[in-house]
């Protein structure tokens, strides 16, 4: 039971701080915030996400690169041009990381305002915060897991942040419902996106990009968008 709830805190958690954080304050900068805000908020991404840590600038340019060029051949990750979900979540890391690294050079239109606390996103991303990471994961199921199926769960917490991208970035591609017609495939994977907090609702924010909320009919409640509209009415925020 108790691998159960860490399994649920991990998802929501980490998923949270990269919808509300690397997506739509990083990378599309639906609302302000202070820079201690911006700092507490790069923290607990940090915290939540631990062994699968995104950085907001690798996320951030990475992700208007993909509005820039869905599904083309420059889209960091379409199905149209990868031939499986493995094939496409390898193509992605190895972007992100040249991103994030700075390996290649990347247009100031991608790059502008978008957060990155190079110190902190060093440690974050180093080998030793993301074994350190595993290691108290395997260390928590070595101690409370109650049976064997349990075990199953041990790589979804390695790598929560991919999982999540991928069920975006793939399945919301291919399955799904649209209610606006744009160029690429998007499309909304439910009708009350319980599962990812309103990231489902993928259709809409192709068509939206800089809507702060991604529901747009009666049914389709944005979690996230209700939690920032509380955060904003308490001044830790600034919605646009």
């Amino acid at each position: 039971m108790y691998v159960i709830i860490l399994i649920v805190i991990l998802w929501y958690s980490g998923l949270f701080f990269q919808t509300f954080f690397l997506h739509r304050y990083a990378a599309h900068q639906t609302f302000t915030m202070s820079k201690r805000g911006e700092k507490v908020c790069f923290f607990l991404t940090w915290l939540t996400q631990g062994s699968n840590y995104l950085s907001a600038y690798g996320y951030g340019v990475m992700h208007r690169m993909h509005h820039a060029y869905a599904d083309t051949e420059k889209d960091p990750h379409s199905p149209k041009y990868d031939t499986n979900l493995f094939s496409m979540m390898w193509r992605t890391k190895n972007i992100y990381q040249d991103i994030n690294t700075k390996r290649i050079s990347i247009e100031e239109k991608f790059t502008k305002n978008v957060p990155q606390w190079e110190p902190f996103d060093a440690f974050a991303s180093s080998r030793f915060s993301r074994l350190s990471w595993a290691l108290l994961y395997t260390l928590f199921f070595v101690f409370f897991t109650t049976a064997w199926w349990q075990w199953l769960f041990l790589p979804v917490a390695f790598l929560m942040a991919p999982i999540h991208g991928v069920i975006i970035n793939w399945f919301a591609h291919i399955y799904g419902y649209v209610n606006f017609k744009v160029s690429d495939t998007s499309k909304n994977l439910l009708p009350f996106d319980f599962l990812m907090m309103g990231e489902g609702y993928h259709n809409n924010h192709h068509a939206h990009g800089g809507r702060a909320n991604f529901g747009v009919k009666w049914h389709e409640v944005d979690i996230t968008y209700c939690i920032m509209v509380v955060l904003d009415k308490v001044k830790l925020i600034q919605l646009k």
